[in-house]
């Protein structure tokens, strides 16, 4: 079994790297896990524990719905929470809307569920993790830093292939190992 997902990698420009870097300075005297700058990227979709066999239907999945369906670009903009900014759960940079992303989610969900892949039911939410909250001292200075960036451009990333990742957690953090990456040109 490998617990797998399949995302778009996002390089963190100097804008996004400074944008972590005010949300890591500004909060810390809390417990938060800061996402790696190398682990940076958007899910498409989870799909949680995949026995051996069906990642590599998978993968083929992954081909044939990627190559030539063409690349594009993404806004990163924003800044929000999961849960809630007085008990936040995540913090993230937020995804402008991307027609042609979504068109991607849509057709990988369907064409994997029609190969027997159980799927997640949740609404597709993209954006960027950048921590993942543990405690909060004062969830104010959470609150202006974003306010601060909630309606700011941030980065924008062009987007040529996906990839198909195994996340090995460790007490440390997660190592996301590339299983494999499809062109979209």
């Amino acid at each position: 079994m490998k617990r797998i997902f399949i995302a778009v990698k996002v390089e963190p420009d100097k804008s996004l790297l400074a944008m972590l870097s005010t949300f890591k300075q500004a909060l810390r005297n809390d417990v938060i896990k800061w996402t790696d700058n190398a682990n940076i990227h958007i899910t498409l979709l989870f799909l949680g524990d995949t026995p051996e066999k069906r990642v590599k239907e998978i993968g083929s999945v992954l081909q044939q719905q990627c190559r030539g369906s063409g690349e594009f670009e993404l806004v990163i903009r924003g800044s929000g929470v999961f849960k809630s900014p007085k008990d936040p759960r995540v913090i993230w940079a937020g995804i402008g809307p991307s027609e042609k992303m979504n068109k991607l989610h849509k057709i990988l969900s369907q064409k994997l569920r029609e190969t027997g892949t159980e799927l997640e039911e949740r609404s597709f939410n993209p954006h960027l993790t950048l921590g993942r909250v543990k405690k909060i001292n004062d969830p104010a200075i959470l609150k202006v830093l974003l306010d601060e960036f909630r309606e700011k451009e941030i980065q924008r990333v062009r987007i040529s292939e996906i990839i198909l990742y195994e996340s090995i957690l460790r007490p440390e953090g997660p190592i996301y190992k590339s299983l494999g990456k499809y062109s979209l040109m």
